[in-house]
């Protein structure tokens, strides 16, 4: 059983749960309870600007990353459904490569099928 406490903080309604408790959680929804090896967002420059190329590849790769581990792929079968090279989608989760549009596009049909078979089971 998850113990849970709410709280009000300044006008918000929070709850406060132990960090195991979450992980449970995060687990539950299929997501990371922390960045589990995900690419780490570029720092903020002075004035508080990011560049884009980077953030957008690592957003995207973050975004790959999460969406094949929920599918329950390895890169590699993920690679085998696309048709791309491992080293491939490798580059892209590391947000080294900016992969096109078609590319994405079918990255993520390869992993709405694995997504619909595995909640098919």
């Amino acid at each position: 059983m998850i113990r849970a406490h709410r709280i009000d903080l300044d006008g918000a309604r929070l709850v406060v749960m132990s960090e195991g408790h979450y992980e449970t959680l995060c687990r539950a929804a299929g997501r990371a309870a922390a960045d589990d090896g995900l690419p780490a967002f570029p720092a903020a420059t002075k004035g508080g600007t990011m560049p884009a190329l980077k953030f957008a590849r690592v957003s995207i790769a973050r975004d790959l990353i999460r969406a094949r581990r929920a599918a329950g792929l390895s890169q590699q079968a993920l690679a085998d459904l696309t048709g791309l090279r491992q080293e491939t989608l490798s580059r892209i989760e590391n947000a080294k490569h900016s992969a096109t549009p078609a590319t994405v596009a079918k990255i993520e049909r390869a992993i709405a099928k694995a997504t619909k078979r595995l909640k098919g089971r």
